[in-house]
């Protein structure tokens, strides 16, 4: 619903790839930014309070180099999508942290493990030279 991985991993491709690609975040279908992946996010010092939850319809460009999907809906959705383009899809298989039952510390934990993830992932797979420092 593109209300927490999505929003993530655009917050983090932001932060060290922003000036270098272009970086867009949608949906299956839009939800409400949830507010775990803010309270989440903003420990490390990335705002995604201001993410609109959009689909795949709402995007403006047609022309990406990659498109990586975070669940099995979205991987379907973007191999459609991509059809008609010279494009690459990747699925990186992402924890759902919203399935996650138990108190307010139970979920940022899972939050936090979803974005910890991610942040590996984006920079074990786009860095050239050493990891930024955070």
């Amino acid at each position: 619903m593109n209300a927490v991985r999505s929003p993530m991993a655009e917050g983090l491709m932001k932060r060290y790839f922003g000036h270098q690609v272009y970086v867009d975040s949608v949906g299956v279908r839009t939800g409400t930014l949830d507010g775990f992946a803010v309270a989440v996010m903003e420990e490390i010092g990335i705002d995604i309070s201001r993410h609109y939850p959009k689909t795949f319809d709402d995007l403006e460009d047609s022309s990406y180099d990659l498109v990586v999907t975070l669940s099995p809906q979205a991987q379907h959705s973007a191999v459609e999508m991509t059809r008609t383009m010279a494009c690459e899809v990747e699925y990186w298989n992402t924890f759902d942290a919203t399935i996650v039952q138990g108190n307010r510390d139970a979920m940022l934990d899972a939050y936090r493990g979803v974005r910890d993830a991610l942040e590996d992932r984006i920079l074990t797979q786009f860095r050239e030279g050493p990891a930024p420092r955070l």
